[in-house]
């Protein structure tokens, strides 16, 4: 008998594992993973694991398995097992293996890419605010992966049975900015993934957030779930009895009195997750609409202020956070691969403009 579900959470059991797993998947990941279960009944005769899968597995090659086992992702009995272990009746696999988005058809198309890094197994993109990761909930064009499927050359069919657009292993906002990395080839995806799971992925943001912080830098720890009383949004839940463990590393960079520049390094990645903490810390993104960002929280109440925010909102017109830092060993060459981007050209200028209007506030809003 076998279950699947779309992978949400780590069962507590494969947290034991050599993986290390000591916490639930990401939740930004939660679309690329499904949670498999294998009961092995009492009329099964011995069988390679491998081939066991291979056949019960549909859309899912044997080499694809022969992977996922070498990368430690299955178990048996809750123990890390090898390709030719034969499976027998009452045994229990169980493993979770990258999401593979099947029933929708991939186009290429000609969207211009911002390429950091690219080699025969990874491909580094710094992804533009106001892009689609992936395809679906009213975007089934203009996606990073319809950009992606014509940087490579490659097109699906919605009956593909060889998903290979399952490249992403992560993803990042629609309205953020930054580095995402793209696996090339299915052992690079393995690879990546297991490195997402045990957190080992270097991510830093950067943000601009309302307000003036007391510290120049800090943790903020607090269970994030989705909000009971509106479903597109998050929050925090203090207490830990629901939601989901989180924690957001950061440090000042640099102050201007009403916002604040910090870089952000996750130690989790929970959905919307630096967005949902420093709300919670009283601290929102600026202009951040889902999350009480796009209003004056701090300042003055002279209408020469309110202008000079309006101004900054159509400067910035989304929630001001750059993935800018990312690290990973290179799934060929085990070599560590670190990669900075600059700020995008919006954030940037948001910058500048409150730079300057610290400097001299009287002034700047005389020439307002």
């Amino acid at each position: 008998m076998m279950e699947r579900d779309r992978f949400f959470d780590f069962d507590e059991e494969l947290a034991e594992s050599r993986l290390d797993v000591t916490e639930q998947a990401d939740d930004e990941q939660q679309e690329m993973f499904e949670h498999y279960r294998f009961d092995i009944s009492g009329g099964q005769e011995p069988m390679r694991v491998d081939k066991y899968l291979a056949t019960h597995m549909e859309y899912t090659s044997r080499h694809r398995i022969q992977l996922a086992i070498k990368a430690e992702y299955i178990r048996v009995n809750d123990k890390i097992v090898k390709a030719n272990y034969i499976v027998r009746p009452g045994d229990v696999v169980k493993f979770v293996m990258p999401y593979q988005r099947r029933g929708l058809e991939i186009l290429p198309e000609a969207i211009p890419l911002n390429v950091v890094h690219e080699d025969d197994d990874v491909l580094v993109i710094n992804k533009e605010a106001g892009m689609v990761v992936h395809p679906g909930h009213g975007h089934f064009s203009g996606t990073l992966v319809n950009a992606l499927a014509h940087h490579l050359g490659i097109s699906q069919g919605p009956d593909a049975e060889d998903e290979r657009m399952g490249v992403l292993v992560h993803r990042i906002d629609k309205d953020t900015s930054g580095l995402l990395v793209v696996a090339k080839n299915e052992e690079s995806q393995l690879n990546l993934a297991k490195q997402f799971f045990v957190h080992s992925i270097e991510r830093r943001y950067v943000a601009i957030v309302w307000g003036n912080l007391k510290e120049d830098e800090g943790t903020i720890i607090g269970n994030i779930g989705r909000d009971p009383n509106d479903r597109m949004r998050f929050k925090v839940f203090p207490d830990g009895d629901y939601g989901k463990h989180a924690v957001t590393h950061y440090r000042v960079l640099e102050r201007f009195g009403y916002v604040t520049v910090v870089e952000c390094r996750l130690e989790t990645g929970r959905t919307h997750q630096i967005r949902v903490h420093f709300n919670w810390i009283g601290h929102p993104l600026f202009n951040d609409s889902r999350y009480d960002g796009s209003e004056i929280r701090k300042g003055t109440i002279y209408a020469k202020y309110r202008q000079f925010i309006e101004n900054c909102f159509k400067l910035l017109p989304r929630q001001a956070l750059h993935a800018k830092t990312l690290g990973f060993v290179h799934p060929k060459t085990k070599q560590m691969v670190r990669l900075d981007s600059e700020l995008p050209a919006d954030m940037q200028a948001l910058i500048d403009k409150w730079r300057k209007y610290s400097e001299n506030m009287t002034q700047f809003l005389e020439e307002e």
